[in-house]
Formats: C-alpha cells, sequence, structure tokens
C-alpha cells in the first residue's frame, strides 16, 4: 500500500509499505477514504517529539471502509463506513472507566501520562496512522463509530480530532453564561474553540494571532473578535486593556508546543529538545487571564518540561484543566449540533489534496502558504 512515511527531522515521502493485518482478535483493518494534516503532525515533521522512528506513519484524523474484522469484533461489519477517534483505548481499564480514553492505561507501554494516538511516535504506542491507504484499527468495537447516513464525510474526519478538541478546549474551560473568552490561535483547533464557546453560553469571545487570513476566518467560521499579534504589542496588556484591566474569564491555549517566541525558547526546545516545545502561549493564557480565571490547554506539547510560568498560575489562583481529548466522550453532543445545523465542521477545510502530494501538503501547511487553514488528503473513494 501507499503511505507516508517519516525519514527523519523535515524528511518524509510516499512509498511502497506492507499492508497492516489483524494482529489481535479485536483489530480491524480499515481501507482509509479520507485523512487529514493536523498541526500537531507538525511537531513530529519537526522532530519535536522523541522515538518517532524512521518508518513511522503519521496521520491520527481519518475515516474509512471496514475491509477486514478479527474474530472477536462484534459491532462493526465488512462494508461499515467508519469516523476513527485519535485515541486508542481499550475502554476498560480504570482509565476509560471514567471517560478518560484518552489516558487508556492498555495501550501504550509509555502511559504514564497519555494513551495511545495513531501515527504519534512511539511515546504515544508506535502505531502507524491514517496517511496512508490502509490502517490496522484495534479495539475496534469501542473507538470506531459507523457513520450516520446524515453525516457529511467531511464533518465526520473533522470531529476525529480537530473540531472535537476545540469543542473540549471550550468544555475545559468551565464556560458560564456571558463569559469573556480568549482563544490564543485562530488553526483549526481554535476556531473550533472559539467556535464553541458561544454554543457554551460565551458572551464575549476574542481570537489572538499572528495570521491575518486565518483571523479572517475567526471572524467568518468562529463569528469572533479578531486581534492581531502584530499589531497589538505585548498581548497580555493588550488583553487587560481589553479587559477593565482584569483579564479575560476564559483563556483557551489552541497553540501548542511550535508558538513563535524568542530565539532562546526556539533553540531550546526545536533544537536542542530541552523544552517539550516552546511556552509562549500557555505563559501569555496564564498571563492574561483573570485572577480565579480557568486556563484551558489543548495545544499540543512534548513530554518533556517547559518553561510554564506557574508561579503567577499559583498566585493568581488559576484553574488550569488540560488533557488529549477523548474523542468519543464529544461526539454525542457534538452530533446533535451538526444535525441541528448550528456547526459545520467542514467549512474549516481550504484545501483538499491526493495522497501522492501529501509532502506538498505538508510543506504548505507548515509554512502557511496558500491561505491554507485545514488540509484533507483524498485518498479513495468512498
Amino acid at each position: 500500500m501507499k503511505a507516508l512515511t517519516y525519514r527523519g527531522p523535515y524528511k518524509i515521502r510516499v512509498e511502497e509499505k506492507p499492508d497492516p493485518r489483524i494482529e489481535h482478535p479485536n483489530d480491524a483493518i480499515v481501507r482509509v477514504t479520507r485523512a487529514a494534516i493536523c498541526g500537531s503532525d507538525l511537531h513530529l515533521l519537526h522532530g519535536m517529539l522523541p522515538d518517532t522512528r524512521i518508518g513511522h506513519t503519521f496521520g491520527h484524523e481519518f475515516i474509512g471502509i471496514v475491509e477486514e474484522v478479527g474474530p472477536s469484533v462484534q459491532r462493526l461489519s465488512v462494508g461499515d463506513k467508519v469516523m476513527v477517534p485519535f485515541n486508542i483505548f481499550c475502554g476498560s481499564c480504570v482509565f476509560c472507566q471514567q471517560g478518560l480514553f484518552s489516558n487508556c492505561h492498555n495501550v501504550n507501554a509509555n502511559a504514564t501520562a497519555v494513551g495511545g494516538i495513531y501515527g504519534y511516535s512511539h511515546t504515544a504506542g508506535g502505531y502507524d496512522g491514517g496517511q496512508a491507504e490502509r490502517v490496522r484499527v484495534p479495539f475496534a468495537d469501542v473507538g470506531p463509530m459507523i457513520i450516520p447516513e446524515w453525516l457529511h464525510d467531511e464533518d465526520a474526519l473533522m470531529i476525529t480530532d480537530a473540531f472535537s478538541t476545540g469543542y473540549f478546549g471550550a468544555r475545559l474551560g468551565h464556560i458560564k453564561e456571558g463569559d469573556t473568552v480568549a482563544v490564543f490561535g485562530a488553526g483549526p483547533v481554535g476556531l473550533a474553540a472559539a467556535r464553541s464557546a458561544w454554543l457554551m453560553g460565551a458572551g464575549r469571545v476574542m481570537v489572538l494571532d499572528h495570521l491575518d487570513y486565518r483571523l479572517e476566518k475567526a471572524r467568518s467560521f468562529a463569528y469572533a473578535e479578531t486581534h492581531a499579534l502584530s499589531e497589538i504589542g505585548d498581548p497580555v496588556l493588550h488583553m487587560k486593556r481589553e479587559t477593565d484591566h482584569l483579564g479575560a474569564d476564559v483563556v483557551i491555549d489552541a497553540v501548542g508546543a511550535e508558538a513563535d517566541g524568542t530565539v532562546m525558547q526556539h533553540v531550546t526546545s526545536a533544537k536542542l529538545k530541552l523544552q517539550g516545545g516552546s511556552p509562549v502561549a500557555l505563559n501569555w493564557a496564564i498571563d492574561s487571564v483573570r485572577k480565579g480565571g480557568n486556563v484551558s490547554v489543548v495545544g499540543a506539547y512534548g513530554p518533556i518540561h517547559s518553561a510554564v510560568r506557574f508561579g503567577d498560575a499559583m498566585n493568581k489562583g488559576l484553574t488550569i484543566r488540560a488533557n488529549q481529548t477523548p474523542i468519543r466522550m464529544m461526539w454525542p453532543a457534538i452530533l446533535d449540533h451538526i444535525r441541528a445545523g448550528r456547526i459545520s465542521p467542514r467549512e474549516m477545510i481550504t484545501h483538499r489534496i491526493p495522497l501522492d502530494d501529501i509532502v506538498e501538503g505538508y510543506h504548505m501547511v507548515s509554512a502557511k502558504l496558500d491561505d491554507c487553514v485545514k488540509t484533507v488528503i483524498e485518498v479513495s473513494d468512498s
């Protein structure tokens, strides 16, 4: 089969790999029809996550058709069209029983923190991802969901991670009626977080980013106020001025490890791997939220330490909530919103390219070319 493969930092290519096979009675093999490039895939491409091995296939956002099932699979059949959450989870461990599917204890040998994730290095279990013609799906009875007939395929694809993660980010903020919510980052997750904040009762939603075309998307898709980082000077002081010098009630970090920062932050994170990513956006969030406010972190960071302003967080009495999104927990509410016409996640998509062009697609996403917000990989026909 054709698949994207990692060849080292900044080096990927499409090549032939052996088809995946059933390795456990609970496995399924899914023929991928659509996948997507996620901003957190860039952390892998840029060598920011440890133990990303040569030959690994990226891709944790995908939908497809079930081609084969293991003898223990009962809820899926060959021919089913499914959307697959980016989390791999067993459904029965102590954490899964609490709904913490992203922290499953049975799917990752390094599971002191995160559980399993498709296509996200061996720190997340080493599972090949969906930027390929086929993918092995473990625990097929608890992860994938048959796509309802009324749901557009691209809406289904967007809720395998990006939109669901933004929705989760807004939920982690414990938004109350009338709250002022600020979102750092106008990528797909930030856009989804801003749009979702309205659904949860926000009275004011602001999005901060340094790219004008993404801010335009925040206005058209998320109906948010926008603030260009290139124009406002110190974003913390700006946020104080915008909120009677108190700070926002809720701030969502939807940027994560590759936030633009100082030369030293770039060298220590991206080059020397001494930090799990640049802490710039998270520190802005901590300093621009009001005392006693809530900070939600859904931007991805690496598993090693970052130079976070924890003293500020402690002394301000902040509540900080963070996690990889337990995707299946988000789907019931999100599907209700989609069916009611309140949201259409596929409106975030700006580009569609074939699998053969995915290397150029990564370059486009990484370099922010052609006003790219979200790129879909067209792998095969439905």
